[in-house]
C-alpha cells in the first residue's frame, strides 16, 4: 500500500511546521527530537533557528548519541561542549542519550545480521519521536535520511560499531562486509520504529545537498541546489522520495550525488527496510 510524503519547494523554517500539520498527527507527551547536530568544522549541517519553529511547537528535546570514530563527539564531554557551542543547548533542552550507560537494549524481530540494537538508554524516557533529517550524501552509506537518523543516529557508541560491523564490534569501520553494514543499518532502525509505532514523524530537508554527511569534519561544498522540504509517516516511502527527487533532477550535480549513492550500494537499505516490512517504498507526492 502506498504511504503518503507531502512535499513543499519552501525551504523555510515555517515550511516544516505546515508540513507537520499536514501529516494530520500530534506528537503526544515528551517529544525527542531526533536531528544531526554537526561535526565540528563541517559547514554544511542545518543549524538550530531553522528548526526553531517546529521544535518549538512539539516542545521536543533535541537527542543526539556519542560517535564511535575519533572527532568532536566520541567522549560525552567534548560532545556536551560541542552542542553548545554549535548553539543547541543554547536553544532548546537537549539529552545526550548515551552520556551515561547501560545503553538500551532492542530486539531485532526476524531473520537478521543484527540480532539486538543498542541505543541510548534515554531513548526509553520519551513517547514519541520526531526525526528532523538533513539529506545529503554519505561516505559509506551513499546517501542519509530518516533511515540513518533511526539506525546510526540512535544508537549509542557500541550500538554504531555493531552495525558498521555488519553485527560484529570487534570489526573495523573499513573492514566489515559493506552490504551487511547497509543492511544493519535497516535493520536498527526497524527497532526504533517498532519502539515508537504510531508515535513518530518524518521530515527531511533537501538542502545543502553535499555528497559528503554532517558529520564529516572536512565535507565538500554542496554539488546541488536546495530541493525542498518532505514530511510523512513513513521512513522508507520518504527517504524513497528524496532519493527519487535526485535522481529526478536536471542539476548539474546530479551525476555526481548518483555517483556517490550508487558506488556505496546505498539505495539496499531502502530494499532490505521495504523487505522488514516497517515502510513501503510506493508513495503518493502530494505537494502543498
Amino acid at each position: 500500500m502506498a504511504s503518503t510524503v507531502f512535499f513543499t519547494r519552501d525551504l523555510s523554517a515555517a515550511a516544516l511546521v505546515r508540513l507537520y500539520d499536514a501529516l494530520n498527527i500530534e506528537l503526544q507527551g515528551k517529544v525527542a527530537v531526533k536531528l544531526h547536530s554537526g561535526e565540528k568544522g563541517n559547514q554544511n549541517f542545518l543549524k538550530p533557528d531553522f528548526f526553531r519553529p517546529i521544535i518549538e511547537k512539539v516542545h521536543g528535546t533535541v537527542v543526539e548519541c556519542n560517535t564511535a570514530y575519533d572527532g568532536a563527539r566520541d567522549t560525552t564531554v567534548k560532545h556536551l561542549k560541542l552542542l553548545a557551542e554549535h548553539g543547541w543547548s543554547t536553544l532548546y533542552p537537549t539529552d545526550l542519550m548515551d552520556a551515561e550507560g547501560p545503553d538500551l537494549v532492542l530486539p531485532v524481530k526476524g531473520e537478521s545480521l543484527l540480532k539486538e540494537n543498542l541505543v541510548g538508554k534515554n531513548l526509553k524516557n520519551y513517547d514519541s519521536l520526531l526525526v528532523l533529517s538533513h539529506f545529503k550524501g554519505h561516505p559509506m552509506g551513499g546517501f542519509v535520511g530518516a533511515l540513518k537518523q533511526l539506525s546510526i543516529g540512535c544508537a549509542s557508541s557500541e550500538g554504531k560499531r555493531r552495525i558498521h560491523g555488519a553485527g560484529d564490534p570487534s570489526v573495523g569501520f573499513f573492514e566489515a562486509d559493506h552490504v551487511g553494514f547497509i543492511k544493519c543499518m535497516a535493520e536498527a532502525a526497524s527497532t526504533v520504529v517498532d519502539m515508537f509505532k504510531g508515535r513518530c514523524a518524518f521530515i527531511s530537508a533537501m538542502k545543502n545537498l553535499s555528497v559528503d554527511c554532517d558529520c564529516c569534519a572536512v565535507a565538500e561544498d554542496p554539488c546541488m541546489q536546495d530541493i525542498g522540504i518532505l514530511a510523512s509517516l513513513d521512513p522508507v516511502a520518504i527517504d524513497q522520495a528524496c532519493i527519487d527527487k535526485i535522481y529526478a533532477s536536471k542539476d548539474q550535480g546530479r551525476a555526481h550525488f548518483v555517483e556517490r549513492v550508487e558506488s556505496r550500494q546505498g539505495l539496499i537499505i531502502l530494499e532490505h527496510a521495504a523487505e522488514m516490512g516497517y515502510g513501503s517504498r510506493e508513495y503518493e507526492l502530494k505537494e502543498i
